[in-house]
């Protein structure tokens, strides 16, 4: 157990550490009506599917003067829609956790500047907004120590306890004292020729 806790712990340190920040978007109706509010449900996966290109990814990139390809962005970011709360949710994951803060607000405030422009044209009662709620911050999601270890300690035990049982297994059958005859024979044991060991000449 000791041994599978340490290797545990060893590799933990040995990763490099990855912080994710999060960035929540709220998506609201102008308006309470059913017929707008069910068209936001649908427009959401919508939403999704616009931020997750590569158009979108580059004008982060623009805006945040970084040194990365769309491609290499768009690995480090994932865009999921919260149906029931009507929420778009962006994650970055990257060794920086400030690098990641100051990039999920930025596809937040890209995404807010899109719906304003959207709206223009709509009437009021008409439109969808978007307001980003809080400040991004991160928090490291890897190496997850405790855990590792915690699984190493219970991985030791599990293989320590199947070491211990298979070698009572198979000493079980191994006659070592009396009573082991007699348990097994189910007889008692009258009389035993003891050792002798060889004298030297």
């Amino acid at each position: 157990m000791l041994l599978t806790m340490g290797s545990a712990l060893v590799f933990s340190k040995a990763q490099t550490p990855l912080y994710r920040s999060t960035q929540r978007i709220l998506i609201a109706p102008a308006r309470n009506d059913f017929g707008l509010t069910q068209t936001l449900v649908d427009l959401l996966n919508s939403y999704v599917t616009w931020m997750s290109t590569a158009t979108r990814a580059q004008t982060v990139i623009d805006t945040l003067k970084l040194d990365n390809t769309p491609d290499q962005l768009l690995a480090a970011v994932q865009i999921t829609a919260d149906r029931n709360n009507d929420l778009l949710i962006i994650d970055v994951n990257l060794p920086d956790g400030e690098q990641a803060n100051r990039i999920a607000r930025a596809y937040g405030e890209v995404f807010s500047q899109w719906r304003i422009d959207q709206n223009q044209p709509l009437q009021l009662q008409d439109r969808i907004n978007a307001e980003l709620l809080d400040m991004p911050r991160y928090s490291q999601i890897r190496p997850t120590t405790t855990t590792n270890v915690l699984a190493g300690a219970l991985l030791g035990m599990l293989i320590g306890g199947a070491v211990v049982f298979v070698i009572e297994t198979l000493s079980a059958n191994i006659v070592q004292r009396t009573t082991d005859i007699e348990r097994v024979l189910q007889l008692p044991v009258l009389g035993a020729i003891p050792g002798t060991a060889a004298k030297e000449s």
